[in-house]
């Protein structure tokens, strides 16, 4: 079993990510969690929601996190291919 060195850390908005789960952009549905960031495997637009209910395009750089809280990533406007969401 691996050992965690910090059993106690309690996570807020500007911590580390502890999860990372596979985005398939949607137009009607949210993401299973508000990530704390995204990344993707190619360069591209990401058509995002914010946590606050914003919508807007990002643009990413593969091997690059984009530290975002977003809700939702669109299937229209999303060009960046391999992206995944961080918690």
């Amino acid at each position: 079993m691996i050992k965690d060195g910090h059993p106690k850390f309690h996570a807020n908005p500007s911590s580390p990510a502890t999860g990372i789960f596979e985005v398939t952009p949607s137009d009607v549905s949210d993401l299973p969690w508000v990530t704390t960031g995204i990344s993707a495997a190619t360069p591209g637009t990401v058509r995002v929601t914010a946590a606050d209910g914003s919508d807007s395009d990002v643009v990413v750089t593969p091997g690059q996190v984009f530290p975002l809280r977003v809700t939702r990533i669109w299937a229209s406007g999303t060009t960046a291919t391999g992206i995944r969401g961080l918690t």
